[in-house]
């Protein structure tokens, strides 16, 4: 499917939906790693990730652009555009769209390393995820030293 086909199929949901027209672009993006699509605030082109279209096939393709086009509409008409929005969340239910879509990728995603220090003094434990200079802090409660555990 080219660009073209794309925003030739997003004018006709949106036609049909929304009753409204579409009068931007529609682009596939293959750099959108985590998401189904975008709506532009600045350009109001919506960008499409091609591979869930690819993963997922039509109807999930059909779910994202439904739920890219809420957010178009309701940006132009100045309504409440974001997820948390209430006219956004009313708009998604009227017209079926999704309010997720499908996974695309999952992360492996490594648990962050810990950085424990002791106070010398009163043996309080801090917990820090970036590695801290001892020699320049202090413990908060007894300003004793602080030594790596």
């Amino acid at each position: 499917m080219t660009d073209y086909e794309l925003t030739e199929m997003i004018k006709e949901i949106s036609a049909t939906v929304f009753r409204k027209p579409f009068k931007h672009s529609g682009f596939f993006n293959s750099r959108l790693r985590t998401t189904g699509g975008r709506y532009m605030l600045k350009s109001h082109n919506i960008e499409i990730n091609p591979n869930s279209y690819k993963k997922f096939g039509y109807a999930e393709l059909e779910g994202i652009i439904k739920h890219e086009l809420c957010h178009y509409h309701l940006h132009l008409e100045g309504k409440g555009y974001k997820h948390r929005d209430a006219d956004f969340r009313n708009l998604l239910k009227e017209t079926g769209s999704p309010r997720f879509c499908s996974l695309i990728e999952q992360k492996n995603r490594k648990p962050s390393k810990r950085y424990i220090y002791r106070c010398v003094s009163c043996q309080a434990d801090y917990i820090r995820k970036i590695r801290m200079n001892t020699e320049r802090y202090r413990c908060g409660r007894c300003a004793g030293k602080l030594a790596m555990k």
